[in-house]
């Protein structure tokens, strides 16, 4: 009997040694989930953006302006000078483009079929819910990395952001397919409401 009474406090103290606390969340997570937080809240944003779009073969850079109401983003390029003007105007449906008047269909957007256009909407969506995989502080931004919580390192597509410590505004925003940096976006200017 003695050797039972005794048997239950060890028991009880091996396993409260191999319990682990609570786990500690660092000042990256604790900003992360802030940041998230306050773009799950978000409805709507503008910024200004230069985008490079690398094809492997082909590296093509623009610039633009965007803004989204929550139910339609709004895109029209300024630079370069040649498609200056050109607008896409993208919804959960489908996507228009639009020049001097016109206006083309585009069709819904392939949920794998990622393009310059769909790059800032792909990077909204990640910044609200995309799978952070990790995140760390440096000097006076956030970064954010985001891929498929199964899949493998350098697989598939992976998204990393980039936020202002302070204002919690985006300030970069990469997309990577099999390891490669298909996409780079520099935000000249985001504000979200």
């Amino acid at each position: 009997m003695r050797k039972v009474l005794l048997c239950v406090p060890m028991m009880t103290l091996l396993l409260t040694a191999c319990t682990a606390g609570p786990a500690k969340v660092s000042p990256a997570e604790e900003l992360a989930l802030a940041i998230r937080g306050e773009y799950l809240e978000s409805t709507a944003w503008t910024a200004q953006v230069e985008i490079t779009a690398d094809y492997g073969q082909r590296v093509y850079q623009y610039e633009l302006t965007a803004s989204s109401d929550g139910d339609e983003t709004v895109l029209t390029l300024t630079a370069p000078e040649t498609v200056e003007g050109i607008t896409a105007r993208l919804t959960q449906k489908d996507g228009v483009l639009e020049y001097d008047g016109l206006s083309v269909e585009t069709g819904p957007l392939d949920e794998d079929g990622l393009t310059p256009v769909s790059a800032l909407p792909v990077l909204m969506e990640t910044a609200r819910s995309g799978y952070v995989i990790a995140c760390s502080l440096e000097e006076e931004t956030l970064r954010v990395d985001c891929g498929d919580p199964e899949g493998t390192p350098g697989e598939g597509r992976e998204v990393s952001l980039w936020f202002d410590a302070g204002t919690h505004a985006l300030v970069r925003g990469e997309i990577r397919s099999d390891g490669f940096r298909v996409i780079a976006c520099d935000y000249l200017s985001f504000t979200k409401e």
